[in-house]
């Protein structure tokens, strides 16, 4: 895909749509399991940033901010909100089913927990991307699938 994806004589919009269409599945695979980080997610914007200045072919000696190559590209960051996307209709499916993988989400499992800081959940990522609310909140507009597609639609028109 390098020599279709850094070829001047194609159009940058095709660039883009072959990046979308061919790249990005394979890097998003498995993501709506995915616990996403403050580190991961500079990691996929510095991934994300790596192909547009590929395509661009803007080498790492240019001194050109990440702004200025969104602007050049036409192109707003998209990769991270995309993921949430992804995992916020997810967790309305698997909530609404009500089965084991609810038990999983929702943290509700007998035993110890463990010693330390607990660890980041899913849930702790889609709460702060849904907006001000708790985390019971969210678990009640899960089964409103109306409410629930507006509450993604909206998170995802911010773009937080």
């Amino acid at each position: 895909m390098k020599t279709i994806l850094t070829n001047k004589h194609i159009a940058i919009e095709t660039r883009k749509r072959a990046l979308q269409c061919y790249i990005e599945p394979v890097l998003m695979y498995g993501c709506e399991a995915w616990t996403i980080s403050k580190q991961i997610q500079n990691k996929l914007e510095a991934t994300e940033m790596w192909f547009l200045r590929r395509m661009l072919q803007i080498p790492w000696t240019a001194k050109k901010t990440n702004e200025r190559v969104l602007n050049e590209a036409n192109k707003r960051r998209s990769l991270v909100r995309i993921i949430r996307k992804r995992q916020a209709t997810f967790l309305g499916h698997v909530m609404r089913r009500g089965k084991l993988e609810h038990l999983v989400t929702t943290g509700k499992f007998e035993g110890k927990r463990s010693r330390g800081r607990q660890r980041e959940r899913i849930m702790d990522g889609l709460a702060t991307w849904l907006g001000p609310g708790e985390v019971s909140d969210i678990l009640a507009a899960v089964k409103d699938r109306d409410l629930w597609r507006d509450m993604i639609a909206n998170a995802y028109k911010q773009g937080i």
